[in-house]
């Protein structure tokens, strides 16, 4: 795919998963305008690794997500963007600002899906669960612990990525699995590691409110 618009944001968008976009930037207004009149309202979306979600002179990962227009709104100044996560990406070329990023893209292979896999999805999910609430504890999750997630075990998988709360370097490194077993269990053990953390620090938080009494 050739001059595929780019917005490089400073988090991760896994495939299946929303993606809410507050837009300001003239840069970003013209793209999302472009776009609105295309059979095909899709952007990519890659990590910054350095610098700056405005202004440019950022330095951009070169695996992202496409992600699918869904919903805009406008206020006076601004747009509201609701997108979806699609299929991965790895960007072969930069191309000038025009006057948004641009890129030539590939897509990644998606993952598959193994009914052998099912018992580990599971598990997974209970850790993440699990972890999720303990960040939920310290105002950290990124979603509602209990969200739904879809029927679809690929897609699901996904989604329990993005519902564990991870730095985004970890996220980076999940979007880059390859192959589903690869993703959970990667995700398993890196919940497993953040646990004791958010253990630790919800109960620092507690000490500390049990003295202010």
């Amino acid at each position: 795919m050739d001059a595929v618009p780019m917005f490089p944001l400073g988090g991760v968008l896994f495939p299946h998963t929303p993606l809410a976009l507050r837009v300001f930037e003239p840069r970003y207004l013209t793209m999302i305008g472009r776009l609105l009149d295309a059979e095909d309202p899709s952007f990519g979306v890659v990590l910054i690794e350095r610098g700056f979600e405005a202004g440019g002179g950022d330095e951009r990962a070169t695996l992202g997500t496409m992600a699918r227009i869904v919903r805009v709104e406008a206020d006076a100044a601004d747009l509201f963007v609701i997108a979806v996560g699609d299929e991965r990406i790895a960007v072969d070329r930069w191309g000038e600002d025009d006057p948004h990023p641009i890129a030539d893209v590939s897509p990644v292979p998606p993952l598959e899906w193994d009914d052998d896999l099912a018992p580990l999805r599971r598990d997974v999910e209970r850790v993440v669960r699990r972890v999720a609430t303990l960040a939920s504890v310290l105002d950290e999750a990124r979603w509602d612990p209990d969200a739904e997630l879809a029927d679809d075990p690929v897609a699901s998988s996904w989604q329990l990525a993005a519902l564990a709360p991870l730095g985004e370097y970890d996220r980076f490194r999940l979007l880059g699995s390859t192959s589903l077993e690869n993703l959970l269990e990667t995700l398993r053990q890196m919940c497993l590691d953040e646990e004791p953390v958010l253990i630790a620090r919800a109960a620092d938080e507690a000490d500390t409110d049990d003295d202010d009494v």
